[in-house]
């Protein structure tokens, strides 16, 4: 375990190492002008002081949509051409507006500003520059909750990951609709196609998503022993978990901020018998398998700069899910993670973020206990290498971050190379959490007042592409360095 330990730090300051040079490379590619040029776009958003008080939108111009068509721009923007407007709302509107829009992830860089006044007539542009929208990627991602459950604890093996191609074709017809293919193979065998188009409706308010996926898994976590997760892998046989997933969501976006977001779908699980001979409560309805529609709800709303890492705003999203219409299966869900990030100084913020999550009724089975930890939930920094099942839980966790440089590179290949920005961010961090469990059985970490607490690094990358290097405390006496990658891809 040590040198397991010795590896993962080095992994770190080679990094952090890289992120620096990175950033003196960059320093000289700053872009502290904010003029419109031939091969960048202006990041600004301005309204000149000398304008009346009252404003009639005489004209909006939008450049830089190649793909996109311009409504689905227009759409993001909080006035429109022809309509009366006061001078300070609309110096709100062109920050909302660019927020807005750097928040669809169509764009890599976006400008809103006042480029004409004549009078109370203003003539207002819109600036784009847009992303890459086909995206054959090769595949690699390790099943684990985390880096270093991976790393560390099932010492980075190949045999926990999967690998293969996931397209991505991005903007298909301009309307920001999206289509993405998954081929896998490693861990588990899986097909997946999703189709996400945001708007059907002239009103440019109703969209909806469809997703199927089969998989076939090569082991299974069967149970938890002393909050670690229990895998079975027995050589020889096919499969250990089958699963077939198929949902539909229908999405209402009556404004800017807030999505409704109604889901229904069906879901079908298989456990090998080997797995089910050692829980038999694996489903709690004395089977291996499992089969049962489910339908949900999530109320979706936010008002931040940027949703991947907002350094000012709110982002707010709390679910309820149901799971089955018989006794085998009956589950329902209550979910809900709120970030309130509040600016400090101009390159100083504290970000504010609380979940919680509860289950009903009490008596579910270990397929539905899953609280913290767990890929894709709630979950505390410092026990990454923790699960914790349970009936409810409730985390909280507070981050102080300081901007450390701010930088472009171009990036791309031979003459088409691209101006791109990154930033660098150090932080202060402290978590606390509980999770009560009606039958906790040998858990060390339910049904008691959990902290922990640390410092960090993050990188914001690109394509929404985040780094984090975080080294935790927690209250077992247990430290350590830990990373975590987000990614929208």
């Amino acid at each position: 375990m040590p040198d397991l330990h010795m590896k993962l730090l080095r992994v770190v300051l080679l990094m952090t190492f890289f992120c620096l040079v990175f950033a003196a490379a960059g320093s000289t590619q700053s872009d502290s002008s904010r003029h419109i040029m031939a091969d960048s776009v202006v990041t600004d958003t301005g309204a000149k002081n000398n304008l009346p008080d009252t404003l009639f939108i005489a004209g909006i111009s939008i450049y830089g949509n190649k793909k996109t068509k311009s409504y689905i721009i227009e759409r993001e923007l909080p006035f429109k051409q022809g309509s009366y407007i006061t001078l300070g709302d609309l110096k709100k509107g062109l920050e909302t507006g660019k927020q807005q829009l750097v928040n669809t992830t169509l764009f890599t860089d976006v400008a809103v500003y006042v480029e004409n006044s004549y009078g109370q007539f203003v003539f207002i542009t819109v600036f784009v520059k847009e992303r890459w929208y086909i995206l054959p990627l090769p595949y690699f991602k390790f099943i684990d909750a985390n880096f270093n459950t991976w790393w560390v604890t099932y010492n980075h093996t190949l045999k926990r990951t999967n690998y293969g191609i996931k397209f991505l074709h991005n903007n298909i017809s301009g309307r920001n609709d999206k289509l993405t293919t998954w081929l896998i193979t490693g861990y588990s065998k899986q097909v997946a196609v999703k189709y996400e188009r945001p708007f059907f409706d002239k009103q440019l308010k109703q969209g909806y998503q469809l997703f199927a996926s089969y998989s076939n898994q090569g082991d299974i976590n069967y149970a938890t022993n002393k909050n670690k997760q229990q895998f079975l892998r027995p050589e020889g046989l096919p499969y250990m978990r089958k699963t077939l997933k198929m949902e539909g969501d229908y999405i209402y976006r009556p404004g800017l901020r807030v999505r409704h977001i109604f889901r229904a779908g069906y879901m079908y699980e298989q456990i090998a018998d080997t797995a089910f001979a050692l829980n038999p409560g694996y489903f709690g309805n004395g089977n291996k398998k499992a089969s049962f529609p489910y339908i949900g709800y999530t109320f979706w709303y936010s008002n931040a700069d940027y949703n991947f890492y907002p350094v000012k705003g709110l982002v707010s999203e709390t679910s309820i899910l149901h799971k089955g219409i018989t006794k085998d299966m009956n589950l329902t869900q209550l979910v809900s993670i709120n970030s309130y990030t509040i600016p400090l100084l101009p390159k100083t913020q504290i970000q504010v973020k609380e979940g919680g999550m509860l289950n009903l009724p009490f008596n579910q089975p270990f397929y539905n206990k899953g609280m913290f930890g767990y890929y894709g939930n709630i979950s505390m920094r410092g026990y990454e290498y923790y699960v914790i099942d349970g009936d409810a839980g409730i985390v909280g966790r507070a981050t102080l971050q300081q901007q450390l440089a701010g930088f472009t590179k171009k990036l791309g290949l031979g003459e088409k190379k691209e101006p791109y920005s990154f930033r660098v961010y150090g932080k202060l961090f402290a978590d606390a959490g509980y999770v009560y469990n009606r039958h906790p059985g040998n858990s060390i970490l339910n049904n008691k007042m959990l902290h922990s607490w640390g410092a960090g690094i993050d990188l914001v990358a690109p394509y929404d592409v985040i780094f984090k290097f975080d080294y935790s405390f927690n209250q077992l006496g247990e430290s350590g360095i830990f990373i975590h990658l987000n990614t929208d891809f």
